[in-house]
């Protein structure tokens, strides 16, 4: 899959956030001259001839001419990926946040070619998952769908209930020289951390 783009998977990339910490959409927060929707959607037309945009308020991302489909769940990212999977027109998708500074290429393919006999295939760091970061398979879509009418909305709950390829991060370290492909912005300090236009 390296430099091609995949038509057997979508990629998604959740939109419904409500930044509150942040006090405005970090969706078009900037870093590098460039906003963090963008960066994502850049990075996933390299890599997927189907991109997605998941969330509210289409209107927003109308400049970005790509389709835009609302949470059926709302209000939570294990919502999110269950409206993506469930829209989606490909057995796999690729999943991502919109607020991902720094989202990495070749991790996306990576986890992509990893994922022949599994349902879902997630990196791994000392912290736990990242499930906002990973590939899902439309087999996620029952377990998810059961564990939402539970009343439980945690991203990984359900990973018992399919065949997960758990992808520690030492596997991916290679991959990530700057160590900042999992980076996530929450607050305005945050931002100017990473050297962000405030």
């Amino acid at each position: 899959m390296q430099g091609t783009r995949s038509n057997d998977i979508t990629g998604i990339i959740l939109v419904g956030g409500k930044s509150r910490r942040m006090g405005r959409d970090k969706a078009f927060l900037r870093v590098g001259g460039r906003t963090l929707i963008d960066r994502t959607i850049e990075l996933f037309q390299r890599c997927f001839t189907r991109v997605l945009l998941v969330g509210d308020r289409a209107e927003r991302f109308d400049e970005h001419g790509l389709p835009v489909v609302p949470d059926i769940y709302p209000g939570s990212s294990l919502g999110g990926l269950y409206s993506g999977l469930y829209h989606a027109e490909t057995e796999y998708i690729f999943l991502a946040s919109c607020d991902l500074p720094f989202p990495n290429e070749a991790i996306v393919r990576h986890l992509c070619a990893a994922r022949e006999g599994y349902d879902a295939v997630v990196p791994c760091r000392e912290h736990g998952y990242e499930p906002l970061f990973a590939l899902y398979s439309k087999r996620c879509l029952d377990p998810i769908k059961e564990q939402i009418a539970t009343g439980d909305y945690c991203a990984y709950n359900y990973f018992p209930k399919i065949r997960l390829r758990s992808v520690p991060y030492l596997e991916l370290a290679s991959l990530d020289p700057e160590q900042n492909a999992f980076v996530n912005v929450n607050t305005p300090e945050e931002l100017l951390e990473i050297g962000g236009e405030s």
